[in-house]
C-alpha cells in the first residue's frame, strides 16, 4: 500500500519535471504513467524436482573407488602420477565384477 502511495508520488514528480523542461503535458502525463508501471509481473515459483535416486551401480562403484583409491595415493594424501585415472579404472572394473561390495 506503501509502495503504491511513493510510486504515485514519484509519477507526480516526473511528470512536473517533464513539463518544467518544455514537454508538452499530455506526454509527460503519459510518459509518467508509462515509467511507473511495472514491466514484469511476478513469475510463480517453480517446483523443485527431488533428488535423482543413485543407481546400484553408481553405489557399487562408489564403494569400489573408496577401497581402491588408498592404493593409487602418495603418503601424504596426494594423488599418485595418473592415480585418479587408474583408481577409477579399477574401481569400475571391481564394480562391475562382483555384486556386493
Amino acid at each position: 500500500m506503501a509502495t503504491d502511495t511513493i510510486s504515485s508520488a514519484l509519477c507526480g514528480v516526473m511528470e512536473q519535471a517533464l513539463i518544467e523542461k518544455g514537454v508538452d503535458a499530455t506526454l509527460a502525463k503519459t510518459l509518467a504513467k508509462k515509467a511507473c508501471e511495472p514491466t514484469l509481473q511476478a513469475v510463480p515459483g517453480v517446483a523443485r524436482k527431488g533428488v535423482k535416486k543413485a543407481s546400484a551401480y553408481a553405489i557399487r562403484y562408489g564403494r569400489a573407488f573408496k577401497k581402491v583409491a588408498k592404493q593409487f595415493k602418495t603418503k601424504s594424501g596426494s594423488w599418485k602420477k595418473n592415480g585418479f585415472r587408474n583408481a577409477q579404472k579399477a574401481a569400475h572394473k571391481l564394480a562391475k565384477t562382483s555384486k556386493k561390495i
